[in-house]
């Protein structure tokens, strides 16, 4: 995959390492420089579509949206076995996976936000799917 100079841009970010588009978080991924968490809820990658190979921990948890009060530790423990690589977050649209990546900052990792998320932005008629994300850019996933 070539990416365009947008696509390997590393946008600066508060908190936490920075934004990168899909692409880029791809790239690192099958380059073996990062690891991808999904954080998403269990529903949600079952329902939507998940990425392959990427490692599923809640930011919340269904049905009630509650944190994950094991969120911490179970990230910790996917940096261990993945040490030494990025951390790049995946949510729904980009969220919830900012509030990951600044947590996973404070734990001390190298954690990047992957914009637009697996699905993108709502439409007029709040609908997502078409206005960016994971799925849109024609990026691996399956349901």
């Amino acid at each position: 995959m070539t990416l365009t100079a947008e696509q390997q841009t590393i946008h600066p970010a508060t908190g936490y390492a920075g934004d990168i588009a899909p692409e880029l978080a791809w790239h690192w991924v099958q380059s073996g420089e990062a690891v991808l968490v999904d954080v998403r809820t269990d529903a949600e990658r079952a329902w939507v579509g998940q990425v392959p190979g990427a490692v599923p921990l809640a930011w919340k948890q269904w049905p009630s949206m509650a944190m994950n009060p094991d969120f911490d530790a179970q990230l910790q423990a996917v940096a261990q076995k993945e040490a030494g690589k990025k951390v790049v977050l995946l949510c729904r649209s980009g969220v919830r996976s900012v509030a990951a990546a600044k947590r996973a900052t404070e734990l001390g990792l190298a954690a990047y936000n992957i914009l637009e998320g697996f699905e993108g932005d709502a439409n007029s008629q709040g609908q997502r799917g078409g206005l960016g994300g994971w799925r849109l850019h024609g990026l691996p996933w399956f349901q």
